[in-house]
């Protein structure tokens, strides 16, 4: 026993080890108070980590967590010169000085994902604005001062961004997010992750009569998923995908008014992965049958890896047709996973 203890200790005193970090359902236990001198034994350890054991920290998460969290912030940024990516997930208490310290600090740090937590907007607005330029993923909850982020990013914060992903709480109500897609796509030329999850895009033009934009050429994944309506349309999501030859996976559950015909006009030759299911529309099985769905699999026969279009009420005849294009696939086993639940799919299509 004394010979692994040894051993562990030694194995643990290597930073190596502590390249990535997460601290959970931290330091107090919900609904008791923390007493001043448990917090200062906390502050106390947590900078004795970071001053002996988070050298080469890259990755910090620190979850659940109402108190400490902008001390914790500031200590991780002075003392891991390596960090790249930082997660706050139901946190309160986020300063402006702690994004000031990550401004000075962590000239590395390419990752912010601020979902579920409450922080001051003015101090992540005031760090994008000077370093917006080194973050290449950006991910935050909707909410009424939270949408100044995705204004900030329109405006070209951040040039280089990579993925943007917006959520919400599956049971919220207000999920609209206005956002004006043609300056989305001239600040963030290099976006190659777009998730809208639960939140309802609302389309905004621009005032200013501004050339026309590339769209996302460099764009390989695309989610506007919603538990309730949808807004998205066809010229919808022409507007967003109509240069984006690259994309590999779309996932459109809950957008109804999507047809077969705008997917199949869609620049994309090697789609791998459709997620079109109607999970949560208070219409199923009351809408009148759809066609088309051929049109979908015989586009992307070659490529699709995963179909879903689970409540789609498409014919059996259409139904039929589409699974024969899928068959006839050159390679055999490309098609991985196939939800067909809910629809009116017979046994003799699927022979």
């Amino acid at each position: 026993v004394g010979r692994v203890c040894r051993l562990w200790n030694a194995a643990a005193s290597s930073p190596v080890l502590w390249r990535k970090v997460t601290v959970d359902h931290c330091w107090i236990a919900s609904g008791k108070k923390q007493l001043p001198k448990t917090e200062k034994m906390i502050k106390d350890t947590f900078y004795w980590l970071a001053q002996n054991r988070f050298s080469q920290l890259r990755d910090f998460s620190l979850c659940h967590c109402t108190k400490n969290v902008s001390y914790a912030v500031e200590v991780v940024s002075q003392f891991c010169p390596h960090l790249r990516s930082l997660k706050l997930s139901y946190c309160t208490g986020l300063t402006v000085a702690a994004f000031h310290s990550l401004g000075l600090h962590s000239r590395f740090l390419q990752s912010i994902n601020l979902q579920y937590s409450e922080f001051q907007v003015d101090g992540v607005l005031e760090y994008l604005e000077s370093h917006g330029s080194q973050i290449k993923q950006i991910l935050f909850t909707h909410g009424l001062k939270n949408d100044r982020l995705l204004t900030a990013i329109t405006r070209g914060y951040c040039p280089d961004l990579e993925l943007l992903e917006v959520n919400t709480k599956l049971d919220s109500k207000d999920c609209e997010l206005p956002v004006c897609i043609q300056a989305l796509q001239m600040a963030s030329p290099k976006l190659k992750t777009f998730r809208m999850l639960n939140v309802r895009p609302l389309h905004k033009t621009m005032r200013n009569g501004a050339d026309a934009t590339l769209g996302f050429p460099l764009l390989e994944e695309l989610c506007i998923a919603t538990t309730s309506y949808s807004y998205m349309t066809d010229k919808d999501l022409w507007d967003i995908l109509f240069g984006s030859t690259r994309l590999r996976v779309l996932d459109l559950r809950g957008c109804s008014r999507i047809t077969p015909s705008g997917l199949a006009t869609l620049p994309c030759l090697e789609l791998e992965c459709l997620f079109w299911g109607q999970y949560f529309s208070s219409n199923i099985g009351l809408s009148s049958p759809k066609a088309g769905l051929h049109m979908v699999t015989q586009k992307w026969s070659q490529t699709l890896q995963q179909l879903d279009i689970a409540n789609q009420l498409f014919t059996e005849e259409d139904l039929e047709i589409a699974m024969s294009h899928l068959a006839q696939a050159t390679e055999a086993e490309t098609l991985r996973s196939l939800n067909l639940s809910g629809t009116r799919i017979t046994p003799s299509a699927l022979r």
